[in-house]
Formats: structure tokens, sequence, C-alpha cells
């Protein structure tokens, strides 16, 4: 059923309306209800609470807004430091944490550039979808350190994507690709868990405001320049097709002998 002129400009309003809704830290609770994503059988934050607590310091990696470090107050070490590089979340991050003793540090984080952190400065290092530079990461774990990293599997939710008229854009972030590194930086691989679930959303406007959340899905992505793609997913609700696609995550630990 195709929607009328009239109705078809209410819904373009709506979504715009929703593309300039704000994002900051890593809180998609907006959307409570609207998207649903199953959990993986596994919790990275029940990992990361039992790590920390036999650790006596802490890296956490792109931390976003410090909401996740936070919700795992009761487990941190005595030495905590999360590094941020996107300024609003740099900000909300250094007012969460540290009037509780954390170090927030402005750091851009990518797969190349060295860290300003000592060699064996940390006995665990938390990555949670952040960029994975593995060789920095063994320079900076003390003998016997851990990593434990959650990352976005590099194909995930490929149908939405491909609804846009995008392809990912790191098919290759695999836990495939990154125990090998870990190896060849001289740790050792002691879990991998891989998964994929379901990622649905109940309404167009769901979905444009978890594109303009996550940028890099869906490059360039607005209403005005993704309009009949958007239509296309409205013209599929209301023939009674679910917005349905396939999430994927994986769990990564690793030692340093």
């Amino acid at each position: 059923m195709t929607a009328r002129p009239q109705q078809t400009e209410k819904l373009i309003e709506g979504w715009k309306a929703e593309e300039e809704k704000p994002f900051t830290g890593w809180d998609f609770s907006y959307l409570d209800g609207r998207m649903i994503l199953e959990k993986p059988p596994w919790s990275y934050s029940t990992r990361a609470r039992g790590l920390m607590r036999t650790s006596a310091s802490v890296l956490d990696i792109a931390t976003g807004g410090g909401e996740r470090l936070l919700s795992m107050r009761d487990s941190w070490p005595d030495t905590v430091i999360a590094t941020e590089g996107y300024p609003p979340n740099l900000e909300l991050a250094r007012r969460r944490l540290e009037p509780l003793g954390a170090r927030v540090v402005e750091l851009n984080n990518d797969e190349y550039s060295m860290m300003p952190f000592e060699d064996g400065e940390f006995s665990l290092v938390l990555n949670r979808h952040g960029a994975l530079h593995v060789s920095e990461i063994a320079r900076m774990l003390v003998p016997g350190g851990r990593l434990l990293t959650r990352q976005v599997h590099g194909l995930w939710a490929e149908e939405l994507l491909a609804a846009f008229d995008a392809t990912p854009q790191w098919p290759d972030a695999t836990p495939q690709k990154y125990a090998p590194l870990m190896r060849a930086a001289g740790l050792s691989v002691i879990d991998v868990q891989e998964w994929s679930g379901r990622l649905a959303f109940t309404d167009v406007g769901a979905v444009v405001y978890y594109l303009k959340a996550v940028p890099w899905l869906v490059p360039g992505f607005s209403v005005a320049s993704h309009t009949a793609n958007l239509l296309a997913l409205q013209e599929q609700i209301q023939s009674g097709c679910e917005l349905v696609y396939e999430a994927r995550d994986y769990l990564m630990e690793a030692a340093k002998p």
C-alpha cells in the first residue's frame, strides 16, 4: 500500500525530526521498545568485572560516555584510566568518571597510532567496540596481563546496509583477523566467542535515529539523501513485513605470558 503525498510528506517530516535528536555516549535508551536487539549468551560486563577484581590497574579504550565503565564501579581496581576521542563523549565521561577517581585521557583511537602510556603499565585492557591496536595493547600489558574485547562483527546488519545501497566498510573485522594478530604480538588467545542474533525496528523513524547515531554504517546518510530508501522500508512495514536484520558480535580474551 503506497502512502498518499500528504502522508508521505508527514512521514518525511517525522523522520527529519528523528534525524535531529541528540545522541551522546553509547546510549540507545531513546529507542527502547522501537529497536529490539537480542543479547548474546555471554556477558562482556560480567567477565570484565571478574577480571577487574583481580587486577591492579585497568585501561578502558574508547569508553564512550563512560556509561559502561561506570556501571562496573563496584569492581574497579586502584588505578582506572579511560580514553575517548569524541568531544561530547569525552566531556560526559569526565563528568561521570573523574569524581570517582578515574582519569579520562583525550585520545582518538585507531589501529595504527601509539598510545601515550608506558610499557607494562596495565594489568588489564578493556575494549568494547573500539579500534583494536593489538601490538600497542600487548606493549602496555604487564606479563600476565589480560585483554578483553567485545567487537561488532564486520558483517553486522549487512542487509540493513544493503537497503541503503551501502556495504560493510570493514568486512574483515572478525576473530579470524584479530586472533593471528594477537598471537603475532605475543599474546595467547584464551577465548573466542562469536554470536549472531536478531536486530529489529518497529518503525522507520527508529532506523533513521540509529543510522545517524552510528554514522559509519551508511556513510553520508541523511533523510534528504536517502528518502527513497526510507520510503521503501515504510512500504515494507505497510505490507506487513518486519524490519529484521542479523546482528553479529564477538568476544575475545587474550593474555600476555
